[in-house]
């Protein structure tokens, strides 16, 4: 049954948009009551929490895919790619998941935003860190360079989201590659190991 529910509550997402989840709807699609759902989840800001919490799993299902090879760089742009993969798969759960729009009336904090999404920043970290270790960054904190890494692209995914770049394939070609490529130079890459590893960014 809460398995129904969620799947119910994404469907409603997909199909209305933020605004149009409520208890009566999510348990109309569910084809069961509003007690029912109640409870599995207690509360519609519980229901709310599991349906984030659905749209960062799908974003580490996405990030875990990404293979590792000898060239950090170019994982880091597969990170990327997954990222903005999984955005356009899920445009719904995406703009709910950082608290860009609310759910049913129910917005996150941005401290449950970060305590409940922090594990996937980790595969940032991660991959950021590989880059330094190999010398193809400079010696900064992983976590400050994956957070200027994250920022540029979540500005990127919103804007991609709200229709500003049409085609979508126009605007990573024109801003989003350059763009990434850009930071990773000013992150202490060079130019020309950087146009090597980015060759292989977005090819999916």
């Amino acid at each position: 049954m809460r398995l129904r529910l969620l799947e119910s509550a994404a469907r409603l997402l997909a199909a209305e948009g933020p605004s149009g989840l409520s208890t009566r709807k999510v348990a109309a699609e569910a084809g069961t009551s509003t007690m029912a759902l109640y409870s599995q989840f207690g509360s519609m800001p519980d229901l709310v929490k599991a349906v984030v919490d659905e749209g960062f799993v799908r974003l580490e299902q996405a990030f875990a895919q990404v293979p590792q090879t000898d060239d950090p760089i170019a994982d880091l742009g597969g990170i990327f790619d997954a990222y903005i993969t999984n955005a356009r798969k899920n445009p719904e759960l995406y703009v709910v998941m950082f608290g860009s729009a609310s759910l049913g009336g129910y917005r996150g904090t941005g401290e449950e935003i970060l305590h409940t999404g922090r594990y996937t920043f980790d595969y940032i970290v991660n991959a950021a860190e590989r880059a330094i270790e190999a010398g193809r960054l400079d010696k900064k904190p992983p976590v400050a360079v994956a957070a200027q890494i994250w920022t540029t692209l979540h500005g990127y995914t919103v804007l991609e989201l709200a229709g500003y770049y049409t085609p979508p394939s126009a605007g990573v070609r024109n801003v989003l590659q350059p763009m990434m490529r850009n930071l990773i130079i000013g992150l202490g890459d060079k130019a020309p190991d950087a146009d090597t590893s980015s060759q292989t960014w977005f090819s999916s």
